[in-house]
This record gives structure tokens, C-alpha cells and sequence, in this order.
């Protein structure tokens, strides 16, 4: 292996962007929990390569919030506070329909083409009760519709929130997934029409239903001293 590059043992280059997904990844599924420690040696071995893309990876993790390095432990997974999760749904109910409505003034045909045939997939889905299909098909609508604003930045801050919102909350299923995904068709209609406003609104009003449909992955999560728990995080430790 070379101890400076990315290379693994068999000469094929791995990027630090890829450790980077690996690693953060393993964060988001519990591999590594909160407050673990992450030992560049140990990453490297792991994932068979060099302690540089690790570095690099494990840098790039910490400005999105999911690694803090602490005094004598080194590099360390993250432990997001109630309030600190509760912040993440609040940030996205203001995102989210900024987004929707850059979609509306600036989607592609090819956007609109995939948008539309993840709506029809989801409704096949919801009909036929096949519920466990749905997430992933919701993920890939987000994504696009993210990527439609055609706004690099907007985008970027809307795939980090949507991980981080991943990784602190489990997502209940909707209890009327047929109704949820003909919301997403009129969501879809709006950005379609170049409706700005009907899309803002309409992403607007599912963020609001949103909290409802988490919960805290962890309970035993820190309070904010002084801080008044929302009602998300409060019954989500109910």
C-alpha cells in the first residue's frame, strides 16, 4: 500500500471522496454510534486504504457536522443534542419550499421526465401496498427535485440536511402512502407549470406534516439547558 496516496494493496485508487460516503455512511447506520472514537489507522485498514484520504474524509465530516475532535481523543463521531435535531426539521421546512420553487423556475425536461416517473412508481407502490419500496423512491425524489433548483449551493445544503436528518431521526411510513404520493404528483404539476408560489406551498405544507412522522433515533440524546424542547423532539422521547 502507499503510505501517502489513496491506492489499496492491489494498486486501484480510492478517493477521499469516496472514504469520505464510507465513512459517513457507517455514521449514519450506527456502525460507528455517537461519541465513538475514529482512529485514522483503524479507517484506513477498514476501508483499505492509506491515512491521508482518511484525513481528508474525516475533515470534510467534520464541517458537515458529523465529526468533532475532542481534547486528547482525537477525531470523534458527533452527538447532536434534542435541540440541535430539532434545528435540523426547522431548517429543512425553510429549505425545502425555497427549493421547490427554484424547481419551478428552473427544472430541465430531464428533471421533470424523472420527477414524473418517481411519482408514478410511488403510486404503483402505494396501491399494490408495497410500503417497504416507497422510501428509497422518496429519497430519489427529493434528490431530484433538490437538483432541479439548478442551484449547486442550494442543493448541496439540502443533500447534507437530508443525511444528517437520516442519521439523528427514524422515518415512520406514512399512514396513507397512496394520499402522500399524490401530493407529490401536485407538487410535481406545480414545478411542471413553472408555478413558483403553488409549489412553495405545496412543500410547505408537507414540511409541516413532517415532524410527525419522525423520531429520535436516540433518547438519550443531551437538553440544551434552558432550552424548551419542540414538539417533534418532545414526543419523539415520549
Amino acid at each position: 500500500m502507499n503510505g501517502d496516496g489513496g491506492e489499496t494493496r492491489e494498486g486501484s485508487r480510492i478517493s477521499p471522496h469516496a472514504v469520505c460516503t464510507a465513512i459517513r455512511d457507517d455514521i449514519v447506520s450506527g456502525t460507528f454510534p455517537p461519541g465513538s472514537r475514529l482512529i485514522e489507522e483503524l479507517l484506513a485498514r477498514r476501508y483499505g486504504v492509506s491515512r491521508v484520504p482518511v484525513r481528508e474524509a474525516l475533515r470534510t465530516l467534520a464541517s458537515e457536522g458529523f465529526v468533532t475532535t475532542r481534547r486528547h481523543a482525537g477525531a470523534c463521531v458527533a452527538e447532536p443534542t434534542a435541540q440541535e435535531a430539532a434545528d435540523l426539521l426547522e431548517v429543512r421546512a425553510l429549505l425545502e419550499p425555497l427549493g421547490a420553487a427554484r424547481a419551478a423556475q428552473r427544472r430541465t425536461e430531464a428533471h421533470l421526465k424523472v420527477l414524473r416517473g418517481l411519482v408514478r412508481l410511488g403510486q404503483e407502490r402505494a396501491r399494490a401496498g408495497r410500503t417497504g419500496e416507497l422510501r428509497p423512491l422518496a429519497d430519489w425524489f427529493d434528490e431530484t427535485l433538490a437538483q432541479a433548483s439548478c442551484s449547486p449551493s442550494l442543493t448541496t445544503l439540502l443533500t447534507q440536511l437530508r443525511r444528517k436528518i437520516a442519521w439523528v431521526y427514524a422515518a415512520e411510513p406514512p399512514a396513507r402512502p397512496a394520499e402522500t404520493w399524490e401530493a407529490y404528483g401536485a407538487l410535481v404539476d406545480a414545478v411542471a407549470r413553472g408555478d413558483a408560489e403553488r409549489a412553495r406551498a405545496l412543500a410547505a405544507a408537507r414540511t409541516d406534516r413532517a415532524p410527525g412522522a419522525y423520531r429520535l433515533r436516540r433518547p438519550v440524546l443531551q437538553a440544551v439547558p434552558g432550552a424548551k424542547p419542540s414538539a417533534s423532539t418532545a414526543g419523539a422521547r415520549a
